[in-house]
């Protein structure tokens, strides 16, 4: 059988940079993306960011001190529209860290046309008792490109 591998980005300095293309099924009758679905792109491209640390949330879930990241806040600015088969890069950098969270700045760009900017605040809480907890000293620093 045939090795197939997840597309996976790549680290800029402090920037985490995922590649994504539009599909069918992200699209609206006019072939164009439905707004909310600029979220789901920043969604994967936040997660291939914790994995590309060595940070599985799956892991984090299943393990004794459940926990993981929780958006707590987003802004999004839509700049003009991707289309059906568009291949876009979805960039990820953090702007502020704290204790227990941290505000990411994205960017969805289609070749050098800037598409979307997206600022989003996540919480990293337990599962268990759905309140902040300290995000690891060790993850934190990996998430900065460092």
């Amino acid at each position: 059988m045939t090795d197939i591998k997840a597309p996976n980005g790549i680290w800029q300095d402090d920037t985490f940079y995922f590649p994504a293309r539009v599909y069918y099924e992200d699209t609206d009758a006019g072939g164009i993306v439905y707004y909310a679905n600029y979220l789901k792109f920043a969604e994967r491209a936040r997660t291939e960011l914790l994995r590309s640390v060595g940070f599985t949330q799956q892991d984090k879930l299943s393990a004794c001190e459940k926990a993981g990241f929780v958006v707590r806040h987003c802004e999004i600015d839509y700049r003009a529209s991707a289309v059906l088969d568009d291949v876009l890069s979805v960039s990820c950098r953090i702007l502020e860290s704290g204790g227990a969270s941290c505000t990411i700045y994205q960017e969805i760009k289609r070749g050098d046309d800037i598409l979307a900017v997206i600022k989003v605040k996540v919480v990293y809480v337990s599962i268990n008792t759905k309140r902040p907890i300290r995000i690891p000293a060790e993850l934190k620093e990996k998430m900065q490109g460092k």
